[in-house]
């Protein structure tokens, strides 16, 4: 049975800045200049107010400037979240990030993963988010976090809901602990891949059916975990495949409501940008017309 499409949109603030483009990002079927014209083509299109900025990795970061600073004109400047794999020395990143300065390539942010000594980044007063490793440690790493950041330094949680080598699909119950984690200390946070469809359930990646997370779940399950709901009511919603109630829920959220969800959930990386907004879209709850992006 189809889904009753909501009266109306959801506030449109909700999705301001949601999704940032992952394109650059291995493996992907894009080389890096097919990545950068795909993400300049969404940044001028109608959606560009709903896209954050390009992910690319710090090893990439040379041939990105190599490849806007070749011949008699320059490009216009690009600015990218720059990513870092793990096990990389910050003293690496540091210096990745002053061969930008001058370039058109223009550093908005950093994204480092677990176990990096993030401290030696924050000179730059970047915003820097941080990797929290999947273990018992989550919420020692959580509050370690919480306890550098001010307007001054703007840091944040990064927890990544896909699997990765040696380790299984996060579930809705580590999921919901990371969101609860995270609101109990006050820190924003943001997803790293992994959330690929506006609803929970299986779809298949890479030659088979896989487990994951909708984007209306977490937005839903982040702004009831601020009304102070606990894991255990938040792991029903991560975990809901029926889209009606979660459409409801989404498009009933005033504009104070979407401020403060997305306060703390911040961004998440996504390979392709315009699925999961047109799933959206298909459900009634974001307007992708000419028209709306303009109001």
């Amino acid at each position: 049975m189809a889904t009753p499409l909501p009266d109306g949109p959801a506030e449109r603030s909700i999705f301001a800045r949601l999704v940032d483009d992952a394109g650059a990002l291995p493996p992907s079927d894009r080389t890096l200049a097919e990545a950068v014209a795909a993400h300049r083509e969404l940044r001028r299109s109608r959606y560009a107010d709903l896209v954050g900025p390009l992910l690319v990795r710090t090893t990439s970061l040379g041939d990105l400037v190599d490849g806007m600073t070749q011949g008699a004109r320059r490009s216009e400047p690009l600015p990218v979240i720059v990513v870092t794999e793990t096990g990389i020395d910050a003293g690496f990143v540091e210096e990745a990030l002053g061969a930008l300065d001058g370039t058109p390539v223009v550093p908005v942010g950093i994204e480092v993963g677990p176990g990096t000594d993030w401290r030696a980044l924050l000179d730059r007063r970047l915003p820097l988010a941080v990797g929290v490793p999947r273990s018992e440690h989550l919420e020692t790493a959580v509050a370690d976090i919480a306890r550098e950041a001010s307007d001054d330094v703007p840091l944040q949680a990064v927890f990544r809901p896909r699997p990765s080598a040696g380790a299984s699909w996060p579930d809705e119950a580590e999921l919901a602990g990371f969101i609860r984690t995270s609101i109990d200390h006050d820190l924003g946070f943001t997803l790293s891949g992994g959330i690929l469809h506006a609803i929970r359930g299986r779809y298949p990646k890479g030659g088979q059916e896989q487990e994951q997370h909708g984007l209306l779940n977490v937005l839903v399950a982040v702004r009831w975990a601020l009304n102070g709901d606990d894991v255990d009511e938040l792991v029903p919603l991560l975990a809901e495949r029926e889209p009606s109630e979660l459409v409801q829920a989404v498009t009933r959220m005033s504009t104070a409501d979407a401020a403060i969800t997305r306060a703390f959930f911040t961004a998440y990386g996504c390979k392709r940008v315009m699925g999961p907004l047109r799933e959206l879209a298909d459900l009634g709850v974001l307007d992708l017309s000419e028209e709306a992006a303009g109001r």
